[in-house]
């Protein structure tokens, strides 16, 4: 078995669009909700939401590309150059052919969606654009980012929802652990933030109304009301440990757990009595061959549903026992808003942050947390922490629970 390593990651997010503005953002506790620019949105009933700021596309991009690809592809393509380039892989003196990319997304161009459905009512199906099909279908980031890069090995893009990401990453770990590749780009990508986004979502209710960006996303606060639509993408450039050695990789992390399943339960809701998403806890830890004792800090799902904070605190418990209690916990959503299938992507960027800087970021804006929620949370604040292992729990629509666990890096 390969051990895995991670050497180079990207992000694209309502924090920052680059590894030292994301770094600062998590340790000041930046908030990156405001009001929602991209159209008017209050038919929705829902004002605010993590949008992207100044995208730098002239850094990869022409201008035919964005008329080629949906954002949530750029996004995704922007964020697998960025991993590359931090990386300092040479593609010209690497096996293509085991260079595998694992990029998943929950939804896809739904922009394009909405914009080609539009047209088609107002001028006639055959003024549907030839590019609709190829910009909208949800395995187009890989796609793409295979493309950019020359990647030859296996693509796929995993759609579980919000738990694309993870399930994405922790499937090019097993790929590279059992030999399969050498090399993986993996994480999630997504771009929702649109008129039939909103509105499908808000809904469900799922959504808060809250019109004030600093009390708008609350993880584990007693007032939560629903999450904050985010967008973004947050991708890992993973290699064996043999093959970064071998070409003198500067390492940054490691992957050393993996665990999915599902509740099987409810469409929507996660089950509350935790068992999905703790056994999932457990499956990850199993692989690592660790002890709850060991884990030291858990990025939370925390999207600041009603449901989801409490079975979640239920699922730590059920999966960690007594050491739920004690161990750090937050929820980067509180900066960053929900990215849906990006959300693991751009969270295992924030976990592997912690444990290279050796901090917790906080749960920004709780002004009072649940009673009900029996977990150390990290409140409005990071701190300086000596973190060994960390988990990044996602779950998903439909039941789908991922969590990834990483180690420090130490020579």
């Amino acid at each position: 078995m390969n051990r895995v390593v991670i050497t180079g990651y990207g992000v694209v997010s309502p924090i920052g669009n680059d590894p030292e503005t994301f770094l600062a953002s998590l340790k000041n506790g930046t908030n990156g909700i405001d009001k929602i620019t991209k159209f008017d949105a209050e038919d929705t009933g829902v004002s605010v939401a993590g949008e992207v700021k100044d995208f730098p596309r002239e850094k990869y991009f022409k201008k035919k590309d964005t008329k080629r690809m949906d954002l949530f592809s750029l996004y995704g393509v922007y964020a697998a150059l960025d991993a590359l380039e931090m990386a300092k892989l040479d593609t010209e003196k690497t096996d293509m052919d085991r260079f595998g990319v694992m990029v998943g997304s929950g939804i896809g161009g739904l922009p394009t969606i909405q914009e080609q459905v539009t047209r088609m009512n107002e001028k006639g199906a055959d003024r549907v654009s030839p590019m609709f099909v190829p910009m909208s279908i949800v395995n187009m980031v890989a796609g793409n980012i295979a493309m950019r890069v020359g990647a030859r090995g296996i693509c796929t893009s995993t759609v579980t929802a919000c738990a694309s990401g993870n399930n994405s990453i922790g499937e090019a770990f097993r790929n590279i652990k059992h030999g399969y590749q050498d090399v993986m780009l993996a994480g999630g990508s997504e771009s929702t933030i649109c008129e039939i986004g909103i509105a499908g979502f808000a809904s469900l209710t799922a959504l808060s109304r809250n019109e004030d960006p600093d009390h708008a996303s609350t993880p584990f606060d007693t007032n939560r009301s629903g999450f904050v639509m985010g967008e973004g993408a947050g991708v890992l450039l993973l290699e064996s440990l043999e093959h970064a050695q071998a070409r003198g990789a500067n390492i940054l992390g490691e992957v050393v757990g993996y665990g999915a399943n599902c509740d099987a339960y409810h469409m929507t809701a996660p089950n509350p009595d935790g068992s999905g998403a703790g056994k999932a806890m457990k499956l990850a830890m199993e692989e690592a061959q660790i002890a709850p004792e060991q884990i030291d800090y858990i990025n939370a799902h925390g999207t600041a549903t009603p449901a989801n904070d409490v079975s979640e605190a239920t699922a730590i418990h059920y999966g960690l026992g007594e050491r739920g209690k004690d161990i750090y916990v937050s929820s980067t959503k509180s900066m960053t808003g929900h990215l849906l299938g990006a959300a693991g992507g751009i969270e295992s960027v924030a976990s592997l942050l912690a444990l290279q800087h050796q901090f917790v970021p906080a749960s920004i804006n709780i002004e009072e947390k649940d009673p009900e929620i029996d977990l150390n949370v990290v409140q409005n604040q990071s701190i300086d922490a000596n973190l060994e292992y960390v988990l990044s729990n996602s779950m998903g629509f439909g039941g789908h629970n991922a969590v990834l666990l990483m180690k420090r890096w130490e020579a």
